[in-house]
Parts: C-alpha cells; sequence; structure tokens
C-alpha cells in the first residue's frame, strides 16, 4: 500500500499519548474511588469482568482514531474493481485449417459455440466486435452491445484459403481506432509493405499517436483464437507491436493440437499443427495472456476464464473512503457500546 500524503502518517505518533493519557485517567479515577466508605462497593464496581468491559470502547475509538488518521494520507492500493473496458474485438480464424476434427465437432464449429458462450457472459454494457481473418481480415461486426448481431455474425463463418494472423491484429486495431489512420481496404503488399497497412499522407500527418506502456489501454482489449499457423500476410509480432505501442492487449487462444492432422480443402490436402510459440509471443510483447486449448470443453472453460477477467480488472485506487467508513463504523459502535454498557460516551 502507498499513500499520497505520506507525511500525515506522523500523526499517528500521537496515538501512543493518548494511549498513556488514558492509563493516567484511569489511575486518578481509582484514587477517587477510594475515598468511598465502603471497600466493598468499590470491589463489587471493580470485578474482573467489569474492568475488561470498560476497556473496549476506548480501544474501539483508538482504532477509529488509527483510521481517520491513514485516511487522511490518501493510501492507494491495487484492488479489483468493475472492468473499465468498453470495447473487446473477438477476432477469429476461419482459414482451411480451422475445418480439422482435432477437436470436435472441428475446430471452427468449437470456436463458434465458445466464442458466443464467452459473449453472452460479457456484462451488457461492453462492446464487442468480430473480425474474421483467413488470407485476409474483414471486420464481421463492427463494436456493438447487441448480442444478436454478434451470433449472428459468428454463425456466418465461411472458410477461406490461408491465415494471415498479422493482418487480423491490425484489422481489429483499426476497428478499435477508426480516425488512427488506418484504413480497412487497404490490406495489401505494397506500400508501407512491412506494416501491411496503407495509411493517407494526409492522415498520417494529422493523427500521429504518443507510444504508450504495453497492455496499459484499459478501454479496449483484442481476442484472437486461431491454430497459429501464418501463411500470409503481415508478420505476426509486427502487427504485435503496433498493438503494444498503443497499449492494447492481446490475448491468444490456440485451438488445436501439436500433432495436428491432415486435412483435405478445395483440391489440396496439407497437415495443420498448433503454432503456440508465434501466440504466445503475439500476448507476451502486448502484455497479455496465451491460453492453449487442445479440446472442445477446454475451450469453453478458457473463454469463461477470459470473460471474466476482462468484466474486472485489478488497478491501483485511492481506498481514502474505505478508511474513513470503517473509522466511522468504530467510532459509532464504541459510542454504542459505552452507552448500553455504562450509561455514557466513553
Amino acid at each position: 500500500m502507498n499513500f499520497l500524503w505520506p507525511e500525515f502518517l506522523y500523526l499517528l505518533l500521537a496515538l501512543p499519548l493518548l494511549v498513556l493519557l488514558y492509563f493516567s485517567l484511569l489511575r486518578r479515577k481509582k484514587k477517587m474511588a477510594l475515598r468511598y466508605a465502603s471497600l466493598s462497593i468499590v470491589k463489587e464496581a471493580m470485578a474482573a469482568g467489569q474492568t475488561m468491559r470498560r476497556h473496549i470502547p476506548p480501544l474501539l475509538f483508538l482504532v477509529a482514531l488509527a483510521a481517520m488518521l491513514l485516511a487522511s494520507a490518501r493510501p492507494v492500493a491495487v484492488v479489483t474493481l468493475p472492468s473499465s473496458q468498453q470495447t473487446i474485438i473477438l477476432a477469429m480464424d476461419v482459414s482451411g485449417s480451422m475445418r480439422a476434427a482435432d477437436v470436435q465437432p472441428n475446430r471452427l464449429v468449437a470456436a463458434q459455440y465458445a466464442a458466443k458462450s464467452f459473449i453472452a457472459k460479457l456484462p451488457r454494457h461492453i462492446k464487442v466486435g468480430i473480425v474474421a481473418f483467413a488470407g485476409s481480415a474483414q471486420v464481421a461486426q463492427r463494436p456493438t452491445v447487441n448480442r444478436e448481431d454478434l451470433a449472428a455474425a459468428i454463425d456466418s463463418f465461411q472458410l477461406q484459403r490461408a491465415t494471415a494472423i498479422g493482418n487480423a491484429i491490425v484489422i481489429s486495431l483499426a476497428a478499435l481506432f477508426p480516425d488512427d489512420g488506418v484504413e480497412l481496404e487497404a490490406m495489401q503488399t505494397g506500400r508501407e509493405r512491412q506494416r501491411g497497412i496503407v495509411i493517407d499522407s494526409e492522415k498520417k500527418k494529422k493523427k500521429e499517436f504518443a507510444t504508450v506502456e504495453p497492455g496499459s489501454y484499459t478501454s479496449a482489449a483484442i481476442v484472437m483464437l486461431t491454430d497459429g499457423q501464418r501463411t500470409t500476410g503481415v508478420d505476426p509480432l509486427e502487427a504485435a507491436k503496433m498493438a503494444a505501442d498503443r497499449g492494447i492487449r492481446v490475448y491468444t487462444v490456440g485451438v488445436g493440437t501439436a500433432d495436428g492432422e491432415i486435412i483435405g480443402f478445395e483440391g489440396w490436402s496439407m497437415r495443420v499443427r498448433l503454432d503456440e510459440e508465434t501466440l504466445k509471443a503475439i500476448a507476451n510483447k502486448t502484455s497479455a495472456e496465451y491460453f492453449y486449448a487442445g479440446t472442445a470443453v477446454d475451450l469453453t472453460k478458457i473463454y469463461e476464464t477470459l470473460s471474466s477477467r476482462l468484466a474486472v480488472e485489478k488497478r491501483e485506487t485511492e481506498t481514502t473512503a474505505l478508511f474513513t467508513m470503517a473509522a466511522a463504523a468504530l467510532a459509532l459502535l464504541s459510542a454504542g457500546l459505552s452507552l448500553l454498557w455504562f450509561n455514557r460516551i466513553l
């Protein structure tokens, strides 16, 4: 725990002085009590139970004072709060390799089911966008809170050739930052080939962004599901750097098995394997996480885990109000017990 105004912590040194003052007053009262004519009355009044109970209200009040002084120093702690993320882009692989049946009934169907379950568990205020990618990447559904539109977009997936993971990340960024100079229709080789995008020169001059800490942008995130075998398009790590420079986390979900299987598609066949190294590298570069889904059950559980993580987040927050509430509650309890037991306040 940190404090914004740590100088106020020196006030805690006054608490031992209050304790000394309290016991000094008790000794003074004890001396006055000995002047009573009957010692039996004094002994009855100072029974063991009464002696212990009389210290509880002052102790509670002392703790309340300590909480008040801590509150004055403005404490800051990392706490779990409702997520401030407003937009999540779900990038899903629809390449031919997703027809592999090493995840039953096949990778694509399992991914569609898990994705819809994931969206259903998110808070309703969070917008979700869908990006489908194979040899190219397209926005299948712009960010929306309409869950029916999202489900319809997922159900409409059609398998295509090739896999362009890097393109998917860039298109997802374009959906998150539509005014950032990234044109959705310009995913082609040629100008700025290494970045995989075409940027209008005037827009580039108008819209410059400052590089931020990876993972620091808390209003959006990308969740990408794929078998991880890039065959064309932008270098995935170059695209991941673009996301990291904007503070966007790219959570990657690898579906399939390391051995994979041989599949046929439109007259050709190939062995499709899960490329975990690329997916881990993307997640690491963007300060996110990689998840492995070897079965349909695993895939569903991963999306459930992701939905809970994206619904809440841990962030550094000032907790002065909590200490103030605790101090007020302890002070009221102290006064209440004193009135109940001794018909007076302390």
